[in-house]
Formats: C-alpha cells, structure tokens, sequence
C-alpha cells in the first residue's frame, strides 16, 4: 500500500544511500571487450597488495572496463551473453558484473548457486485509509495477499487472497475504496482478521512452508509488517505471528544492491529502473504482491542474496546483519490470544 507507506518515518539503518558522483569517463577509449585475452596483462592502478589472489584482481580490472562501458556496449554485450537487456544503465552494470564474477569464481571452483531460501513469500497489505492518513486513525488491515515464488526455478509457484472485515472502522472512506478498487459490499462480506490469519497459515502448512522446505517472507517497506501487521494483531487481541517476525525488505535489498538512494526504492521506479511496467491495478494488494514479485525474481537473476535484513523484537522494528546466522522462517503457527 505505497501511498499510505511513502508517509512511513526514517527507515532503519543501513538503507542504501546515494553513490559518489561518477568519475569523468576518459577522451578517445576504447570499446570494453570482456575476455581472458583483453584483461590479463593490463595493468591495474591498485596495489599488488590489494588483491591477494589472481582471479579477483581480473575480477575488479573488469569491473572497471565494466563502469567505462556505454549504455549501448553493455546492452550490446547483454545479449552476447543471452542475459537481459532492459533496466538503467546502472542496473545493467551491476547485471554484467555479476555475471562475470560468477563465471570466473566457478571457473575457480564450484560455487553454490542455491538461493538462501527454497521459496519466498511475498506480502503487500492493503489496509483502510482516508485522505491525508490523520496521524490518529488507526489502519485495519483489508486484504491478506501472499504471492509463492520459487527460488529454484525463479517462478510465481501459487498465490493466496482473502478480504478482511474491519472491526474499530467498519465502513470504508470513499478515498479508500478509489485507491484499492475494495468495495464495502467485499469487506462486509469477508471473513474477520483472525480467521484469515488462520486460512493463510493452513494455505502455508500445505505448502510445507517451515518444514520440508525453507522460506522467508518478503515486503516492500517495512510497513506491512511493523506497522499493519503489529497494530492489526492488537486491534485483533492476538499475539504477533511468529513467522512474520523476520523478512526481506526488498527497498532495502534493491537500494543496497543496486547502489542507489532511498528516494529511488519506490514500486514503481523500481520496476521502471529494471525496465518493467506494473501490471495489473495498483494498490491492490494481490496485483501489488505480484510486481514485487516480479522484482524480486529480476534481482535474483542479477546475482543479489535475497536475505532477512529486517524482523520485530518487543513490538520494535529492528535492522538485521547481513554478517547474521542465516535463518529462514518457522514453521506457521496460529498466535495465541493476548490476556
């Protein structure tokens, strides 16, 4: 629900934050040819002792014919190597430099290829809202969306979706109903929060979420799960799920991967700087789920680690290491009521 999170306080630490100006690109240099026979025997302007060992220090050489390239020489030597080609120049530097960097460390040795999880889940929650968000009303949260994406093969697997009956603002504001096409007639016929809480953990149990298979959970923002999520639980007299309680925080992973401010971490201009339009409607929370999705299967295609950076301790939001055990989610779990 980007409108209502774009109003969100400062984010945790560690979010990405804007890169150095790029230096002025040298007159008269050549077109960059990534092979065996071009990098080896240039010499490098680092030290000798700064790479230790052989196959990093073409790896870094590269990079540096890599950050010299044209948007067109990169795009060009993309679809040499059968990769995508659309997104922002910086996207697409990042994408061949991966790519290389994979090919000379198996070239080294094996590497494991595997995600950090065998699925992720995606959630984007559409909650109720009026014009402004007075800093008094209190969101109820209005549809649960999860979207399945398999690691492995890099596909939406399954979707779930259900409306949710608010309980302090039964009825919807006319500028929540225009922003998330949610009519008054589907929340009033829709089941209470805590009843779908508990269809979503059957869907996941199904699944064999937690059990023969790890998984994390995965937003846009840190909203849904802080805000919406921790306030929905209350409002509901239930305890905060455990499951929820670690997730991916893909505006973070996207910025910091991508070296790239936080003003630029947004849905949409994610989707615009890898070179994707959104589909579907936006602010619902299914189509929503669906397109971040959709970043976050293009951004394990360009060699980023998806991993928990974010989780709530004592009903407070909290930045994760990357340096952290890695821990994917536990098994779903019904909370118990609160006294």
């Amino acid at each position: 629900m980007e409108e209502q999170k774009e109003n969100r306080p400062q984010a945790a630490p560690n979010e990405a934050s804007a890169p150095p100006a790029a230096a002025a690109r040298p007159p008269g240099r050549q077109q960059c040819r990534i092979s065996d026979q071009e990098t080896n025997g240039k010499k490098s302007t680092a030290s000798p002792n700064d790479f230790s060992d052989p196959v990093y220090k073409e790896i870094a050489m590269t990079n540096g014919y890599i950050n010299r390239m044209t948007r067109e020489e990169l795009r060009s030597k993309l679809a040499e190597f059968k990769l995508e080609t659309r997104g922002v120049k910086d996207v697409l530097k990042k994408r061949l430099k991966n790519y290389y960097k994979k090919q000379k460390l198996m070239q080294k040795e094996p590497i494991n290829r595997d995600s950090c999880y065998d699925y992720i889940c995606v959630v984007d929650f559409e909650a109720t809202c009026e014009e402004g968000n007075p800093p008094e009303f209190v969101h109820e949260i209005i549809e649960f969306p999860v979207v399945l994406l398999n690691t492995h093969t890099l596909e939406i697997e399954d979707t779930f979706q259900q409306y949710v009956k608010p309980e302090i603002n039964p009825k919807l504001s006319d500028f929540c109903i225009r922003l998330t096409g949610i009519t008054q007639d589907i929340v009033d016929k829709a089941e209470t929060f805590t009843q779908v809480l508990q269809n979503v953990i059957e869907w996941m149990r199904q699944r064999e979420l937690g059990t023969k298979y790890s998984y994390s959970m995965l937003t846009d923002g840190s909203w849904d799960m802080s805000k919406f999520l921790n306030t929905q639980c209350r409002i509901s007299r239930i305890k905060y799920p455990s499951f929820a309680k670690r997730w991916i925080n893909i505006r973070k992973s996207y910025g910091n991967f991508y070296k790239v401010p936080r003003n630029q971490t947004k849905l949409t201009m994610m989707l615009e700087n890898l070179g994707m339009n959104y589909d579907g409607r936006p602010h619902s929370g299914l189509d929503d789920s669906k397109n971040i999705a959709r970043i976050a299967i293009r951004m394990l295609q360009d060699g980023c680690e998806l991993r928990v950076n974010e989780r709530m301790h004592a009903g407070q939001l909290m930045t994760v290491s990357s340096l952290a055990p890695l821990e994917g989610a536990p098994a779903p779990q019904m909370p118990r009521y609160r006294n």
